[in-house]
């Protein structure tokens, strides 16, 4: 059974931050970022409000899918820098009230790590998912052993071998949950997050969670694995956290997960909740998906309706047991400055996200605005489709003016991937001296959140006005109205007095409340 604890109690009220280590700072001017250059920067985070930081895979790796091809569990890519530098980070944060969690690959490996080497080359190893038959999907052997191996995305990132739910014996790589490949990397899990944790990680968010156990109608072993795992971390380590990139909170909280996020897929609707918010079709788009205005557009051609149910449905299913994450953007996703979104409707959008009943996730550089950038080159397979490429969410961090925005010492050829050619970029020394700025906006917002807990992640929340304005009370005590678009909004409001908190172009009086285009308002019921 999945503990009725919903985790360690730091996580109630946790402000999370996402980076992409690659992108963040790079302190040797290799043009590619480091620990030490994150660490660097943790007076940045600490200002901002930020007390929870993940940072995408970062262990050995030959990099053919961004470091989600690990070559070692236990050792960092020498690129970001030693074991030492990484302890040294997590020991800087944490004198600064930040907790530091890794990205957990639990699914699949690179096909240069170890433990696939030696599979390669012994047909009794069942560490992966081997046939001896051709099968759809499959991939020859690269070693002696004769045969195909499954792979679970690119063809160089084999699945670990997490059984079937349904096994047959007339398919003998499809073995039962209990095999002993299954056993061993369910333990190699445990060994895995137990170094780490030892080393003073917060914790971890798990690579495409879901994924593990294969043909698995209802995720149903899937779950029970996880809860398995989950009841092991409560007893051996009851400060970590569990995130999950499942895209279904319901479904990943109950499969033993602390949290999970809205994500762009998952769930029975493929991640429309998430897109309704924030996609514009202008970044990163799957060719499949089905999806009408979003709601933080300038025309006002939206609903919040879509998101607000499937987050009532989560937030039922979760409630005393788990967290759902709501994140502005993610390594995989467009950010919100993407295409025709300008830079005055990204405020009520950081006002949303701050005062709705979830964990509110930061994707770096998003506090200052930086934006997708298209047209990019094919960088460590960040190219899915014809029309969703990664590495637009993955520019380097506008740190301050200048040829590198401050990122890098190297010259531009170097760099990871190029820094946005705009003269007009945003940065962050720029906005942290311009208390107007955006940056200080979200900052501002953060500091109204952790003053006021009824406008976290527990307090209640009444929808007033599911349109343009959204308007909302929280704890019966706050009033909330954020218009994304550019024509002003009009909403009756019965009411009575109101003091201002945060407030950008709303006014309340005479039973109305009055919004501006691109505005917001954050204010105490009396």
């Amino acid at each position: 059974m999945t503990s009725p604890r919903p985790g360690p109690d730091w996580l109630a009220d946790a402000v999370l931050y996402q980076i992409y280590p690659q992108s963040f700072a790079d302190s040797d001017g290799d043009g590619i970022g480091d620990f030490a250059g994150i660490a660097a920067h943790l007076d940045h985070l600490a200002w901002l409000g930020v007390d929870t930081v993940w940072l995408n895979p970062c262990f050995a790796s030959p990099f053919r899918d961004a470091g989600y091809d690990v070559a070692d569990y236990l050792a960092p890519a020498p690129r970001y820098g030693g074991t030492e530098d990484l302890v040294a980070l997590v020991e800087a944060a944490r004198r600064k009230g930040i907790r530091i969690l890794l990205d957990l690959v639990a699914g699949h490996t690179s096909d240069r790590h170890p433990w696939f080497l030696a599979a390669a080359e012994d047909p009794a190893d069942h560490r992966y998912i081997w046939s001896d038959q051709r099968v759809d999907g499959f991939v020859a052997s690269p070693g002696s052993r004769p045969g195909w191996y499954r792979p679970n995305f690119f063809d160089c990132q084999p699945a670990l071998n997490f059984g079937y739910a349904r096994p047959s014996s007339g398919e003998p790589w499809r073995q039962p949950v209990d095999a002993e490949g299954p056993r061993a990397n369910r333990a190699a899990l445990c060994d895995i997050m137990a170094h780490w944790l030892g080393l003073g990680l917060a914790g971890f968010r798990v690579d495409m969670a879901s994924s593990l156990v294969k043909d698995d109608p209802g995720l149903v072993e899937t779950a029970k694995l996880w809860t398995g795992l989950r009841g092991w971390l409560d007893r051996a380590h009851p400060q970590a956290a569990l995130f999950a990139e499942w895209g279904d909170p319901a479904a990943a909280v109950a499969a033993g997960f602390h949290a999970d996020f809205f994500l762009q897929f998952g769930g029975a609707d493929h991640g429309l909740p998430l897109r309704s918010l924030w996609n514009n079709g202008a970044g990163t788009v799957e060719e499949f998906w089905q999806q009408g205005p979003c709601y933080f557009e300038a025309e006002g051609r939206g609903t919040p309706q879509v998101f607000l149910d499937a987050w009532r449905a989560a937030a039922e299913a979760t409630e005393g047991v788990g967290h759902i994450a709501l994140p502005t953007a993610n390594h995989d996703f467009s950010r919100l400055a993407t295409g025709p979104r300008t830079d005055e409707q990204l405020a009520a959008a950081f006002a949303f996200l701050f005062t709705w009943p979830t964990l509110p996730a930061v994707y770096y550089g998003d506090e200052i605005g930086m934006r997708y950038l298209p047209g990019l080159p094919d960088v460590e397979g960040s190219v899915l489709g014809p029309r969703y490429n990664r590495a637009g969410s993955r520019t380097p961090m506008q740190w301050e003016p200048g040829p590198a925005a401050g990122f890098s010492s190297a010259p531009p050829e170097r760099l990871y991937l190029p820094v946005d050619p705009d003269p007009r970029r945003p940065d962050a020394l720029s906005q942290r001296a311009d208390p107007t700025s955006l940056l200080h906006t979200v900052q501002r917002l953060i500091a109204l959140r952790r003053a006021h807990p009824g406008l976290g992640a527990s307090g209640g929340v009444e929808v007033r006005h599911a349109g343009y304005p959204l308007v909302y009370t929280r704890a019966g005590r706050y009033l909330v109205a954020v218009n994304p678009r550019r024509e002003p909004g009009v909403v009756r409001l019965e009411h009575g007095g109101v003091r201002p908190l945060e407030v950008r172009g709303v006014r309340v009086a005479d039973g109305e409340l009055r919004a501006d285009g691109f505005s917001y308002g954050v204010f105490e019921l009396s």
